[in-house]
């Protein structure tokens, strides 16, 4: 049986057209390896980063806790907690209440759990201790990030 050759120019173009499986093959592998390379310089900066944010949501909440301080002569109670920054007290106090809170809104930590307050503070060696309780979500294990680290 003869050997069917290509007669025209497009037809010889047709049958060379195309990439063949081990060209695939090594274009799949080459952008697995870039992709691995990626993901393992980009994973350790995202944690970096999550620990950067809840240092500065600490710093800014301990300022809200200052201008409190300030303005009801005294912080909040371990009771009252962050809470007290954006919600008014009732009774005698709250003339001196800032309007509108210390803070607009109460955020979340980097990894979803609320930020943590206790009066009087034990770690920090200050009035009261604010933190985050890090990515296990438990509170007093070594990854919290508080007002007691030195970049807070």
């Amino acid at each position: 049986m003869p050997l069917v050759t290509p007669r025209t120019p497009e037809e010889k173009r047709r049958k060379t057209a195309g990439f063949s499986l081990v060209e695939l093959m090594v274009v799949v592998f080459i952008m697995g390896l870039l992709a691995t390379l990626i993901v393992i310089n980009v994973a350790p900066a995202t944690d970096q980063s999550r620990i950067g944010k809840a240092h500065s949501d600490i710093a800014a909440l301990e300022s809200a806790l200052d201008m409190y301080n300030l303005d009801m002569y005294g912080y909040p109670s371990g009771e009252q907690g962050l809470a007290a920054l954006s919600t008014a007290p009732t009774g005698a106090q709250a003339a001196q209440y800032r309007p509108g809170g210390y803070i607009k809104r109460m955020r979340t930590d980097p990894w979803g759990n609320e930020y943590e307050y206790a009066y009087p503070g034990t770690r920090s060696g200050s009035t009261y201790d604010v933190f985050s309780t890090g990515p296990d979500g438990q509170a007093g294990t070594d990854d919290d990030i508080g007002n007691w680290d030195p970049a807070s």
